[in-house]
């Protein structure tokens, strides 16, 4: 099921910083590679990993090309998982999943960075929903979903998977993070 995203005061920084953590994803663009579980998808799904999956350890090497983007999950989402860019080919598809087995407790934010017109969406549950650029989308990734981008051009999103309840609309005070 989707969330609403302003409920997270972190997805308002993400969202303020959109143009430079696009610019860091383009500049990797050439380095990323195909998500291992290839039954998810026929070549049309690549990732660069920011903190690694499932555990949410920063991959230092990757981190120093995208130093906005990871300072920017430090700082704001101490408490994420797994974080990094999601790119999906044109004409492809990431098939109907589930993510039963990790992340129990975890919420999935994406940011999408780079959206092209056309069929190009997320369904989760019975809900679907267009990206948007720069405009976060919050949502439980135990709950099935799937994504397709069915244009021309790739469509790339941040996504960071993270603990829910750390963080609400009023938990940024100042421009540090506050646990509740």
């Amino acid at each position: 099921m989707f969330h609403l995203a302003a409920g997270f005061a972190f997805t308002k920084v993400l969202q303020d910083h959109a143009a430079e953590i696009r610019a860091e994803a383009e500049g990797i663009r050439s380095l990323m590679r195909d998500w291992y579980e290839t039954k998810l998808h026929d070549e049309g799904w690549q990732v660069y990993g920011l903190y690694n999956f499932p555990g949410g350890e920063l991959l230092a090497d990757n981190a120093q090309r995208c130093p906005v983007t990871t300072t920017l999950i430090a700082q704001y989402l101490p408490g994420h998982a797994a974080a990094g860019f999601s790119l999906l080919k044109p004409h492809s598809r990431i098939r109907p999943h589930s993510d039963g087995g990790y992340g129990d407790g975890l919420l999935r934010c994406h940011l999408p960075l780079v959206v092209p017109q056309g069929d190009c969406a997320l369904r989760v549950g019975p809900e679907t929903r267009r990206w948007q650029a720069g405009q976060c989308i919050v949502f439980d990734g135990k709950t099935e979903h799937e994504a397709w981008n069915l244009t021309d051009s790739p469509r790339i999103v941040l996504l960071v998977d993270f603990v829910p309840g750390l963080y609400t609309k009023s938990a940024i005070l100042n421009g540090s993070p506050v646990s509740l």
